[in-house]
């Protein structure tokens, strides 16, 4: 039984719910279930925080699990990412009080404020600068107004927190984060039950990005209207009652598909349907 660590609380774990739930496999109906056993897909699933994940699955106590990838570099774990999932995206920055440095290289001997702190100080020994570093939980921005530390370093979305705060974001972005499955350093990638697990969940994401486009054209226009939907191999073209007439039928990434279909319609197709896709294997 492939056994998956899952987020139980916080920005991961609705999102992460929800993906599996799509891909066909149980979820827990209370919160407080720790332990979730999908016999029917020989599963089992642990609900656990998620600064705690990289740290079960690099031991090798769990398979897989679904973590940021912000957690798992912080954790120092053994363990790799194996698939990104395209939720809870987040961008990891320093800040600090306008005038203080400009960049990570006027850094050293000053004191850095973070809860990565294993991010942080892998950072800073990538850019060889010689820093302290102070672990605190949760909203770091008043360390500097009480003087903890010069510099801190948080996610930032909107940047809004940290301006109120009077502070300004300063260097490029240290990490780029997201959701992702990750598995323990070294594992063998021919494990049967974690392939199925994967394509399952590649299914979802090809899924969400990706409407069924259907339409009616004439026989003239159909290369012109298969240029606009190519489809992920080839569409499928079938003839219609109508002599001259072809239905069309085409995976086209749903960001496009409005536009598309108004290319379609001036091109003189009709009958222009798309429809949402709950599951796909390539």
């Amino acid at each position: 039984m492939l056994r998956i660590a899952v987020p139980n609380k916080g920005s991961l774990s609705e999102p992460a719910s929800a993906m599996l739930h799509e891909a066909g496999y149980r979820q827990r109906k209370d919160r407080r279930e720790l332990v979730l056993v999908d016999a029917e897909n020989e599963v089992e699933f642990f609900f656990l925080r998620p600064r705690d994940i990289a740290v079960y699955v690099g031991s090798g106590k769990l398979d897989i699990g679904i973590t940021g990838r912000d957690l798992l570099l912080d954790s120092g774990s053994p363990a790799e990412e194996i698939l990104q999932l395209g939720f809870a995206g987040s961008t990891f920055r320093y800040a600090t009080r306008p005038g203080t440095a400009k960049d990570v290289s006027e850094f050293g001997g000053m004191t850095i404020a973070t809860s990565f702190s294993g991010l942080v100080r892998q950072h800073l020994a990538d850019n060889g600068v010689d820093a302290s570093v102070v672990h605190l939980d949760g909203a770091v921005e008043t360390a500097i107004q009480l003087g903890v530390a010069e510099i801190i370093a948080d996610v930032v979305e909107t940047g809004t927190t940290l301006r109120n705060a009077g502070l300004e974001i300063i260097g490029e972005p240290i990490l780029e984060s997201e959701a992702v499955v990750i598995r323990g350093t070294g594992a063998p990638d021919d494990d049967p039950k974690v392939r199925q697990f994967l394509r399952r969940m590649q299914g979802v994401l090809v899924a969400r990005r990706y409407v069924m486009m259907d339409y009616d054209i004439r026989v003239e226009h159909v290369e012109k209207a298969v240029g606009l939907t190519p489809g992920l191999e080839s569409p499928t073209v079938s003839p219609l009652h109508h002599e001259g007439w072809v239905a069309v039928r085409s995976m086209v990434p749903s960001k496009d598909a409005q536009r598309i279909m108004d290319e379609l319609y001036d091109l003189g197709a009709r009958a222009i349907l798309t429809t949402g896709i709950h599951a796909c294997r390539l």
